[in-house]
């Protein structure tokens, strides 16, 4: 860690040629302290830094000294700021690194492709959780997260409806989908015939508990993480969505569509869509879960749909409208609509 910390110190002062303390304490999120102790680190290892004690004063590397980081092109220069999502990597324990990596770009890149990666930096932000989801609490993320990066078996407490159970797994990688992280895992006396038939995931912020076991473990030979994840996710779609319906949408309802139902069921169904009427209706197929949830969450689409198949669906919309009409003419006519 002070080896890294040392390394985006040494890079800052290229970059900034000259800061006080408490500066460089605020960019590398420790104290002044540690700044001083750090300073004196990088000068007995014969890094010409010189430092004026004062007002006035401050830290710089001595004018000509400076390191070199060559190859680097414009494109990935913009690349690694744009990648970078501060939120997630703190996450991860990881934020220290991301500072450090920019820090030694910034300091070694010609003044043009300087100013493009900040141009994307300014201008790019990665937000990847949905609207209104809240932050999960992932206390346990950088315990798993560690054991990941140096292939160390984990003892975990994981919250299964209302019990905790035990576990001793290995993790192989993490993976953050629609704002919530994941831990792809191999349970220890599960069965080892290949990495599909025995990796299991598990949801961090179920993790109550982590800690080390003390065992390291061996990766599965040719395994791929974004691989094994996106058959995972098909499978899981597969079990999950079992029946088809057919829909006639408006264009409201076509926009909308994403946000009642599965999404990537829903992007689909658009993408496949018959075309639109002289009125922008078109007919689509959606994958669902089963007749009875398809029609709770189509009815939030009011009277921009109509089922066409299963009669079953058409049936629970007409329904569902129905009754949503008598209950808003008898308050009307009552005269609730008007209580404060």
């Amino acid at each position: 860690m002070r080896a890294s910390r040392l390394v985006t110190l040494l890079f800052t002062l290229q970059r900034l040629r000259e800061a006080t303390a408490a500066e460089l304490a605020r960019e590398l999120e420790v104290s002044e302290r540690t700044i001083y102790r750090d300073v004196a680190a990088l000068t007995e290892a014969g890094v010409p830094i010189w430092t004026e004690a004062g007002r006035g004063g401050g830290i710089r590397l001595v004018d000509g000294w400076r390191t070199r980081l060559d190859g680097m092109t414009a494109q990935e220069a913009a690349a690694l700021f744009a990648v970078g999502s501060p939120h997630v990597l703190a996450e991860l324990g990881m934020s220290a690194a991301l500072a450090g990596a920019q820090a030694k770009l910034l300091a070694t890149l010609p003044e043009g492709l300087r100013e493009h990666a900040s141009t994307v930096a300014a201008r790019f932000h990665l937000d990847a959780p949905g609207w209104f989801h809240a932050p999960q609490q992932v206390t346990q993320l950088a315990a798993v997260a560690e054991a990941v990066w140096e292939q160390r078996q984990l003892r975990i407490s994981y919250r299964r409806r209302d019990d905790l159970v035990e576990r001793v797994i290995e993790p192989l990688g993490l993976v953050l989908k629609a704002g919530t992280w994941y831990v792809v895992a191999r349970s220890i006396g599960g069965r080892r015939v290949g990495p599909v038939d025995t990796l299991l995931t598990y949801r961090v912020d179920r993790i109550a508990a982590a800690e080390p076991s003390g065992e390291g473990f061996e990766r599965p030979m040719g395994f791929d993480l974004a691989e094994w994840w996106a058959g995972a996710a098909a499978r899981f779609e597969t079990t999950m969505l079992r029946t088809t319906v057919r829909l006639r949408l408006g264009p409201r309802a076509l926009r909308w569509l994403i946000n009642v139902t599965d999404p990537d069921a829903a992007l689909r169904a658009v993408a496949h869509a018959a075309p639109p009427d002289a009125d922008g209706w078109r007919v689509v197929e959606l994958d669902v879960e089963s007749n009875e949830v398809a029609a709770a969450q189509l009815v939030g689409l009011g009277a921009e749909i109509e089922a066409l198949e299963p009669p079953e669906v058409r049936a629970a919309l007409a329904a569902a409208g129905a009754a949503l009409a008598a209950n808003n003419t008898a308050t009307a006519g009552s005269g609730l609509a008007n209580r404060p």
